[in-house]
This record gives C-alpha cells, sequence and structure tokens, in this order.
C-alpha cells in the first residue's frame, strides 16, 4: 500500500527567514563582488580549464558558459526580489541558479562551484511557516485569458509560397531575432500554417515573446537533433529553446522528429520564468518536453513520447493536458516501460516539481493495441525519480488502463525512495488503482492539494491574466 501522508510540501528548515536568509544572501553578494560576470561567451579560469580538459570539449563549452552565465543572471535577481519582500520569486529564481550551477559541475566532471553551497543554503534557510503563511485558497484564476482577444501581431511569419499576403519574415528565428530586447509588453509573432524546419532559440534577452500559430498540427516547427546522432547534449537538442521570461505560445506544434529510435531528442525546453503555453502540441519520443526551470504553466496541450517525456526542475503546472504515450522502436517482440514524467529536482529547498491538475494520462490508439495483446510487456508509469528529491503530482488525473497498478517506477534500486514525492489525490479511470501503488508513493491529503494550486505554487494570480 503507498503512504497516505509524506512530508512533500516543503521540508522544514532549522533556523527561521530574517537571520538565515539574510546571512545566505550576504554571503551570495560577497560571492558575486568577488567573482564578477565574465564576458558573454568568455566562461571564467575554472571553467576553461575543465573544459580544456575534457575528452569531447566542442559538446559541453557552449551549455556551460551559458549554465553559469544565466546562473548569476537569477542570482542577482534574487537578491534583488529577496530585497524588495518577493519572498517566492528569490527562492524560484535560487532554484534555477543551483540547477544550472549543478548541470554544469556534472557535464563536466568537476566539483560543485563554491556558489553551490551558499545558493543551497540561502534556499533552505526559510521555514514552512514562511511560506505557506500567505497561501491564496484554490480558485479559476488560472482559467483568465493569458493572451489578448483580439491579436495584432508586431511582426508576421509564413511559408512563402503557401503565403495568400506577403508577409515580414520566412523562419521563426528571424522574427525573434528582431524583436526588441528585454521589452516589459509582450512582443506578438504570428506564424501561419505551414511546416517549419528550424531550430528556435529564444535568448534571455529576449523576453515577453508570444507566438500565436493556426492551430495544432498547421504550425508546425520541427527539427531532428538527437544526443545519439548529432554528438550533442540534451540541452542542445532542443527544436525551440526559450530563456527569455515572460514567454507565452497558443495553436503551434514543436516536434523533434529524430524517431522512435533517437536518443534523447528534445521538442521544447523551456528556462522561462512566467511562461504559459496554451494549445499547444509537443511531439516526440524520449525527451520531449524539457520543462527545465523557473515557472511555467501549460494549459490544453497535448503531450507525446516515450521515455521521460516530460522532464527537468521547473515549478511546472500541466492543467487539462492530454499526455499520451507512443510505441518505442523496439516493435511487438520486446517489452517497453514508457514513463511520463522524470522530475530533477536537486535539494530539498527548490520551489519545484511537477503538478498534472485534471489531466488524462493514456497510449495513442498503437501503444493500447501493443497493450492489449501483451499487457505484461506494454507499460506506462506516472513518473520515477531522475534526481534525488524528485517531486511530482497528480490531481484529479484520468489514468487510462495502460497505466500500470503499481503506478511508479523505481530510478535505479532504491535511489530516491526516501526523499522524493511521489503523489496522487482523486485519480481516476481504470489506471487509478491505488491500492497497488508501490509503497514509496503517497497518496495527498486534501488539505495539502492547495499548496499546489496555480496561486501557491507558481503565484499565477499575479502574472497569468493579459495585460495590453
Amino acid at each position: 500500500m503507498p503512504r497516505t501522508f509524506h512530508q512533500h510540501v516543503l521540508p522544514p528548515r532549522r533556523r527561521l527567514l530574517p537571520v538565515a536568509a539574510a546571512a545566505a544572501s550576504l554571503a551570495l553578494v560577497a560571492l558575486l563582488v568577488l567573482r564578477p560576470t565574465a564576458p558573454p561567451g568568455e566562461p571564467a579560469s575554472l571553467l576553461r580549464a575543465a573544459i580544456a580538459a575534457h575528452p569531447s570539449p566542442v559538446s559541453y563549452a557552449h551549455p556551460c558558459a551559458d549554465h553559469l552565465t544565466l546562473s548569476l543572471h537569477r542570482l542577482r535577481a534574487a537578491l534583488s526580489s529577496l530585497d524588495s519582500g518577493d519572498l517566492p520569486t528569490a527562492l524560484h529564481l535560487a532554484s534555477a541558479s543551483l540547477q544550472y550551477q549543478y548541470d554544469c559541475s556534472h557535464l563536466l566532471s568537476v566539483p560543485a562551484f563554491p556558489s553551490y553551497p551558499l545558493t543551497s543554503r540561502f534556499l533552505n534557510s526559510v521555514t514552512l511557516k514562511d511560506l505557506t503563511a500567505d497561501s491564496k485558497p484554490h480558485s479559476s484564476y488560472s482559467a483568465v485569458a493569458a493572451f489578448p482577444a483580439t491579436i495584432l501581431p508586431a511582426a508576421t511569419v509564413c511559408k512563402s509560397t503557401l503565403a495568400a499576403k506577403p508577409c515580414d519574415f520566412s523562419t521563426v528565428q528571424d522574427a525573434v531575432n528582431a524583436a526588441p530586447n528585454y521589452t516589459d509588453r509582450h512582443y506578438i509573432i504570428t506564424i501561419a500554417a505551414g511546416i517549419y524546419k528550424e531550430n528556435v532559440v529564444i535568448p534571455h534577452e529576449k523576453t515577453n515573446i508570444l507566438l500565436v500559430g493556426e492551430g495544432m498540427g498547421a504550425t508546425v516547427i520541427t527539427a531532428s537533433r538527437s544526443v545519439g546522432i548529432d554528438h550533442v547534449g540534451t540541452y542542445d537538442t532542443a527544436t525551440m529553446a526559450v530563456i527569455g521570461d515572460g514567454f507565452r505560445a497558443r495553436d503551434i506544434t514543436f516536434e523533434n522528429s529524430a524517431g522512435a529510435g533517437a536518443h534523447q531528442a528534445v521538442a521544447f525546453r523551456s528556462d522561462s520564468d512566467r511562461s504559459v503555453l496554451e494549445y499547444v502540441e509537443f511531439r516526440g519520443h524520449q525527451d520531449t518536453l524539457y520543462a527545465r526551470t523557473m515557472r511555467q504553466l501549460y494549459r490544453c496541450c497535448h503531450i507525446t513520447g516515450t521515455v521521460d517525456f516530460v522532464f527537468g526542475n521547473a515549478a511546472a503546472i500541466f492543467e487539462e493536458c492530454l499526455v499520451k504515450t507512443v510505441p518505442r522502436a523496439e516493435g511487438s517482440s520486446k517489452s517497453a516501460r514508457n514513463v511520463v514524467a522524470a522530475n530533477g529536482r536537486i535539494d530539498p529547498g527548490q520551489t519545484t516539481g511537477f503538478v498534472f491538475q485534471h489531466c488524462i494520462v493514456d497510449g495513442i490508439q498503437d501503444f493500447v493495441v501493443l497493450y492489449e495483446s501483451n499487457p505484461q510487456s506494454y507499460r506506462l508509469y506516472l513518473g520515477r525519480p531522475w534526481k534525488e528529491y524528485a517531486r511530482t503530482l497528480y490531481v484529479s488525473t484520468y489514468l487510462g488502463k495502460v497505466v500500470r497498478p503499481e503506478g511508479w517506477l523505481p530510478w535505479r534500486g532504491d535511489f530516491a525512495l526516501g526523499t522524493l514525492y511521489c503523489g496522487e489525490f482523486d485519480s481516476r479511470g481504470p489506471g487509478a488503482n491505488h491500492t497497488s501503488r508501490v509503497g514509496w508513493s503517497s497518496q495527498t491529503p486534501k488539505e495539502h492539494v492547495r499548496f499546489y494550486s496555480v496561486e501557491n505554487f507558481i503565484q499565477g494570480h499575479e502574472w497569468i491574466g493579459y495585460k495590453i
């Protein structure tokens, strides 16, 4: 039987905020003063030395430089938020900074950077009481309009051979490049129906980019980079990679077409804070959607994949999404253990986790046919712990018959089984057999579900509603 309660909201801290957070923030300020930002594209001396000694330096220099630059950017913003009294935002920013430091040091197999324990100390200096004292009651706020009623584009994109009338750009990347930097107003780019074969990057200076297509399956941005074929890391396989805060997208398909036989192949990667994706389709196989860091909301989206096809360490909420697994490349002669979520929370103080609310989790028809022919071989699991403090929760979600009775899959042996949180509340459907769940999963008490609402988990009441 699964556990009926787990200390899953946030573990209690031993100190109160005013003393511990102030001490940690002062230490971080000192670190920033002693180690100023390197010029863009110029990693610090430790990074340069590690890259030079690495057997495959070309594949890792670019992402590590990005990670550390963004980590410093997030740390500074965290301190600014703390100074203004916005504790939740400060913790989200520090959580992201810690992730970037972790990713770079592990990528290069070097010891943790000096800032890592300081950032962790800051995150763990806050008490449970500090975080829940101002919790908001659950409401339908997430249903407010996140997009303007009338779309007035600043830029248009279309395939020139298909366009009924001329448009500004023929590629999405060119339209993004033309957008102003650090704007506090949404820059609307409309993308006409068509297949756009390109890898798109929205860098951190391109804030508040809003993409509007002509529908899932009609406007398709697709590419095919994968770890096994292109000799790049998972980070660089993304068809669409977003760093700039305030990103929003609607009525688009993001696809990685590397195929079922490829290894990690990301369709969409996001580090964008306060981002909203609505009626967006994510097509792929292994590692389809990389919700890497910061606050993200997915509404009425379609997500398909095979292994860990929703992964990362963001504070991400998936509302009314259709989540379906597809067959793997092994064919009907071999078994397939498909997994929806692989959460990568690395520290107990991080404000991150995946929350699926009112979703549908099932297999596409081809997978269901294979399952019906051999139920023991074709299996779908709700999640597994990618990192030590993984946190994944399903709330009032319909689970199809392809979901295994045990529900959750270990990562390796007993790794993280004592520190993770894998929870369900009010699961429904033939796959909702909570009496057979693994013993290290939890049935979340109703009174704790509110901590995972849009208001309390990602502070959505402050930023989701569209403002002209």
